[in-house]
């Protein structure tokens, strides 16, 4: 696959940045409810509270969107993210009410985008766990039990009967999601809350929170906010100021890519019919989905943990290195389409939880936090920071916050999730790809059919 000209972008490759940012805070205010992170979490808890006659504050490092609520690979997933068989093991009595919650969180996206009547080529295709050798489609059968069980729905078949490239062995399909443009969805909520009540502010970073008075006292380079409770929505960032409970999450650097244009005729080649996103089931993932711009985004494979706070932000950029090891994958998995040239790469940073499962909760009586990504933020981020708006309204937890609440902000140090671990785990996936035969499911996958 050609690397020899591609656009490292420091934002994303979806959309441009927005041409009306808006000024920093520049005096001290007070308010009912301040929100600190103005990605879809945020934006979502803003517009909620909002709604609900709250006199709401929304602070934000950059500019709404700029985070990976604009960075991520656009696929709206129903189901839970992270290892499902791990996931039964540790809270099978649990996975009843995260299927539910997932679900939930899916089509709260979907009413977002019928409200603010978002052109952000949402298609409805679902997303495929797909299966790149026989090991991992046993992997993908023990996963679809789990989750028929727990009561999402999923197809389980052949790639011929799922309509994913030929060059897997097959998979299992969730029914409900599919994929779209994040960076235009977010750009679509970012217009809506600006069109709010809120009072946002962009260009505003926050340098600490603390309490005084029995108020939260938020501190930004020119000005205070003054408030009587606080959401931090800032995901992979929440580390970087003392009230946060240690061990919230991790946060890592991920990476996706776009190839250039691809001939049609060359993607009908391929049996991609349902048009589904595809999700590997390598303990990291690859993704890989179409657009309807005719490219192909896909990423991951590899990631990179932050070793502290601040995490880089502006400036950073994909290693291309990386780059050229996820070309090198996509010419394995479509092998017709080894010549594609990659045209851009962009990255961004997510949080993984411990538990690999959405957190929320709270610190003292009047700051709120959660984490809703584990890969799977689009759709779960904007439903939680609703969730918590209700919950700051009325005083009472909605059911979908009641299994994912942790009633106190202590969190176990993450496994595997240093170095050596990401780098061991990424050694056993590249050595099973090595002998399970799935270079060979590729090129036999990509021959003519007769």
């Amino acid at each position: 696959m050609k690397t020899d000209h591609v656009e490292y972008s420091s934002f994303s490759g979806w959309i441009d940045p927005p041409a009306d940012v808006l000024p920093p805070l520049a005096e001290d205010l007070t308010c009912e409810v301040a929100v600190i992170g103005g990605g879809l979490g945020g934006m979502a808890t803003a517009l909620r509270l909002a709604d609900r006659g709250q006199d709401v504050v929304l602070l934000e490092a950059e500019f709404c969107g700029h985070g990976s609520s604009s960075r991520n690979a656009g696929q709206l997933a129903s189901a839970p993210g992270g290892d499902i068989q791990l996931l039964n093991l540790l809270f099978r009595k649990k996975m009843p009410a995260l299927a539910r919650f997932t679900g939930h969180a899916t089509q709260h996206v979907e009413d977002l985008i019928r409200r603010f009547d978002i052109d952000c080529d949402y298609e409805v295709t679902g997303n495929a766990f797909a299966a790149v050798s026989r090991w991992q489609m046993g992997r993908v059968r023990r996963a679809a039990k789990i989750l028929r069980r727990a009561g999402i729905k999923v197809q389980l078949g052949t790639s011929e009967e799922l309509g994913i490239p030929r060059g897997f062995v097959g998979g299992m399909r969730e029914v409900e999601g599919g994929i779209l443009n994040p960076g235009a969805f977010t750009r679509g909520v970012r217009q809506g809350v600006l069109a709010s009540s809120a009072r946002v502010f962009e260009q505003t970073k926050v340098t600490d929170v603390s309490r005084s008075e029995g108020r939260v006292v938020i501190t930004t380079p020119q000005g205070q906010v003054r408030a009587d409770k606080a959401v931090l929505a800032t995901n992979a960032f929440s580390g970087e100021w003392g009230i946060t409970p240690k061990h919230l999450a991790v946060p890592l650097w991920v990476i996706e890519v776009e190839t250039e244009p691809i001939a049609p005729e060359c993607l009908r080649a391929l049996g991609w019919t349902s048009r589904s996103g595809l999700i590997t089931q390598h303990n990291i993932m690859e993704n890989y989905r179409l657009t309807s711009r005719n490219t192909i985004v896909f990423g991951v494979r590899r990631i990179e943990r932050g070793t502290g706070f601040p995490l880089p932000t502006s400036e950073k950029t994909p290693d291309p290195a990386l780059v050229e090891e996820l070309a090198g994958a996509f010419a394995t998995r479509f092998p017709s389409l080894a010549d594609v040239a990659v045209a851009r790469a962009w990255g961004g940073w997510i949080a993984i939880t411990s538990s690999w499962l959405p957190i929320a909760g709270q610190v003292g009586g009047n700051v709120f936090y959660s984490i809703a990504c584990n890969g799977h933020g689009l759709a779960q981020a904007p439903y939680v920071g609703t969730l918590i708006a209700d919950l700051i309204v009325d005083g009472k937890r909605p059911e979908d916050l009641d299994f994912l609440w942790a009633e106190k902000p202590e969190f176990p140090r993450p496994m595997m999730m240093n170095r050596i671990g990401l780098r061991t785990v990424w050694t056993v996936d590249r050595f099973n790809d090595l002998i399970n035969g799935s270079r060979r499911n590729a090129r036999k996958g990509s021959l003519p059919v007769a």
